[in-house]
């Protein structure tokens, strides 16, 4: 029997996107040219493959089965295929999706944009949140090149990469009446926090860390994001707790003072995923390179004095 092996993509995409709409949508496919190839599919293979629920499609225990060969004959392919191909920093132009969580938007994002713009101007990024859910931002499906940030449970089908351990420290604004050259535990207690609330696992990281000193926090002010933080601690006798990268940016501004925290908070870690069809890539081997100069880069950068 002869296999007609374009419609094995159309399978894993199916497999991923558990939705026929955005299955052709991440194919450049119509709906009724998919729904054509799956009646296809379901020939070749003899089995139903997906039930139409209510909110989706669902494999058959048939599909489940065949699904990790499938997934893992194409991505072979790939290795083989893309391995073979150059790829010119210089003079490529093309787009990249990239998913960091907020601490990373802050603290790696300008490097990695200022160093495309000296040796690849023609490479543009489009970002996207990664929150909780890997499935959301794209990078189960490879519609995205990579997650950056805290990367939990991962699916078989991402590769993982640890970048570096981060730690925590304190900020507080130049003039704050009660802090001197450090802070205490009861300074810390008594104090109101500005908190981060990003969606992503950092918050959880920090919440663990303070239940595991028993360091307790009176929050009186959240935010969404790093870049509030500055501003509202530079305002008030607040005090916030930050990654450590993010306290040496916030060193340059004379309005801020970064303190060391009472107790050690540990350190959580910072890592890369991407799809492993993208293992062998060349254009994604060197973005994943550039990522990793630039959290060399950052990690470099000293405080003034």
């Amino acid at each position: 029997m002869r296999y007609d092996l374009n419609l094995l993509p159309i399978f894993v995409a199916l497999m991923e996107e558990r939705s026929v709409t955005r299955a052709a949508e991440r194919l450049g496919m119509t709906q009724p040219a998919l729904s054509n190839a799956l009646a296809r599919l379901r020939t070749m293979l003899q089995d139903p493959l997906f039930i139409r629920e209510r909110y989706g499609i669902q494999p058959t225990p048939i599909a489940l089965e065949l699904a990790p060969g499938i997934a893992d004959a194409l991505a072979r392919l790939d290795d083989a295929v893309l391995g073979q191909q150059d790829f010119d920093p210089a003079s490529a132009e093309r787009l990249f999706t990239i998913a960091p969580n907020g601490y990373v938007e802050f603290v790696l994002l300008p490097a990695i944009v200022a160093r495309l713009q000296q040796i690849a101007p023609g490479i543009k990024l489009r970002l996207t949140p990664y929150g909780n859910d890997l499935a959301e931002t794209g990078v189960t499906s490879g519609t995205t090149a990579m997650v950056l940030g805290r990367i939990v449970d991962p699916p078989d089908n991402l590769v993982v990469q640890h970048l570096m351990d981060e730690g925590l420290a304190c900020v507080v604004r130049a003039g704050h009446p009660e802090i001197g050259d450090s802070i205490s535990r009861e300074q810390f207690e008594r104090l109101k926090h500005v908190n981060v609330v990003p969606p992503g696992r950092m918050r959880a990281g920090l919440f663990q860390a303070l239940a595991q000193q028993q360091l307790k926090r009176e929050v009186a002010l959240s935010v969404t994001n790093f870049f509030a933080v500055a501003e509202m601690v530079a305002v008030t006798d607040h005090i916030a707790t930050l990654p450590g990268l993010i306290c040496r940016r916030l060193a340059f501004d004379p309005r801020l003072r970064i303190l060391s925290a009472p107790v050690d908070l540990g350190t959580f870690p910072v890592e890369m995923a991407w799809h492993v069809r993208y293992r062998h890539d060349p254009a994604h081997r060197w973005l994943r390179g550039l990522v990793g100069e630039a959290i060399r880069h950052v990690s470099a950068l000293a405080p003034p004095a």
